[in-house]
């Protein structure tokens, strides 16, 4: 779950109901259930106790819905530290890692009572005079040199979960590079919220920056990076901001106007130095429907093709949805088909990596649309054993 303003009304426009044919789905969908060891959470917000929405049951309705429709399910498998160290700060590591352990160990889940790893203080640039912060012996301050928030705990399994998360990433990734077309990680906690050195929007490791990174250290020479979730993937954009290597687009609600992550996420954001111009940001406004979403979702296709990109990660989010009340858009069934056919049209192998999406009785069909739209009419057929997706090393 990701607050960015109080719950209201969504302003919606026309939304029509569509029949689609059942689809038989061909990718094959990568999945662990050590995600269901990441449960029973609850944050803070506005300094009220609220229970989290990123629970168990949204991993396993997506695995049943595409089950169903004939994906074939994959178990993830485990790739060390080294990749996660390519996209996270070993400190930061090592403090998610060991939190909880040390939470229990200084006695937290008795006094005060508080069973979750949380924060209570935040190492912010002016009150560290600027310098690097030094670790604090308490774990209660420690976790809040890398925090963003206080809506996103760590229990007693988070860590295994995260990993496990990361690992089916790459997964998806490694089924991409012996040929498959595309592939799906149906993966939780979601990850494009957190950055190298930061976690928090109900995310810790980035998943998608992940498996981008390993494509790129498998030797694809340029990576594209789509984000539809309804919130800016500002993770994702602070790991490759210096990047030439790495394109990063996002379709999202617009921070201005109250949404998480507040402070980016604008169209201004750019990069820097030798990843000038591979950022790209397309906010939108509360209210937005099928046809302005699914019109900027074409256009960020479009941005992404411009760099020519040899594979694509998608962070696959669908709390764009009408009913989803942690976005104010009102996405349909229909809009997301059409946005899983604009990815299509990119025509190079693809690594779909879920995000958010909070309404669990329509959380498979939502993701289901994306990927039969993907597959639908308007594809493009996928590398054949004789197709290399390798390139020349063009790291920044």
């Amino acid at each position: 779950m990701v607050r960015g303003a109080p719950s209201h009304a969504h302003a919606h426009g026309t939304v029509h109901a569509v029949a689609f044919p059942r689809h038989t789905l061909s990718l094959p969908v990568v999945y662990d259930d050590r995600h269901r060891l990441h449960r029973d959470l609850t944050g803070s917000w506005l300094g009220v106790a609220e229970p989290g929405d990123e629970e168990p049951q949204r991993a396993d309705a997506i695995r049943a819905a595409l089950a169903a429709a004939g994906a074939p399910i994959v178990a993830s498998t485990e790739h060390g530290d080294d990749p996660l160290l390519a996209v996270h700060d070993a400190e930061f590591v090592e403090c998610l890692a060991t939190a909880h352990d040390r939470w229990v160990a200084a006695g937290h889940p008795a006094v005060p009572g508080q069973p979750l790893v949380v924060p209570y203080v935040f190492a912010l640039p002016g009150f560290t005079h600027h310098r690097p912060a030094r670790k604090p012996a308490a774990v209660r301050a420690d976790i809040g040199r890398f925090a963003i928030d206080t809506m996103t705990p760590l229990g007693s399994g988070t860590w295994t979960a995260a990993r496990a998360a990361f690992d089916a990433a790459l997964t998806a990734c490694d089924l991409v590079l012996a040929g498959e077309r595309a592939a799906y990680a149906a993966v939780r906690p979601p990850g494009h919220h957190a950055g190298r050195d930061f976690f928090g929007g109900s995310c810790y490791l980035n998943n998608a920056a992940g498996a981008a990174q390993h494509l790129r250290d498998r030797g694809v020479a340029r990576v594209a990076v789509v984000d539809i979730d309804a919130h800016h993937g500002n993770g994702t954009q602070a790991i490759f901001w210096s990047r030439r290597d790495v394109w990063f687009g996002s379709v999202h609600v617009d921070p201005g106007a109250g949404w998480f992550p507040h402070f980016v996420g604008f169209d201004d954001e750019v990069g820097v130095d030798g990843g000038v111009g591979t950022t790209r940001n397309l906010p939108l406004a509360e209210g937005t429907g099928d046809s302005e979403w699914v019109d900027a979702v074409a256009t960020l296709c479009a941005l992404a093709a411009r760099f020519e990109p040899d594979a694509v990660v998608v962070s696959l989010g669908v709390d764009a949805a009408a009913e989803d009340t942690n976005s104010p858009f009102s996405v349909t069934e229909a809009g997301f088909r059409v946005a899983g056919a604009a990815i299509a049209g990119l025509g190079v192998p693809t690594v779909f990596v879920q995000e958010g999406g909070y309404v669990v009785d329509r959380l498979g069909a939502f993701v289901l649309a994306v990927l039969a739209g993907f597959e639908g009419p308007g594809g493009v057929e996928g590398p054949g054993e004789s197709d290399d997706l390798r390139g020349s090393d063009d790291t920044a």
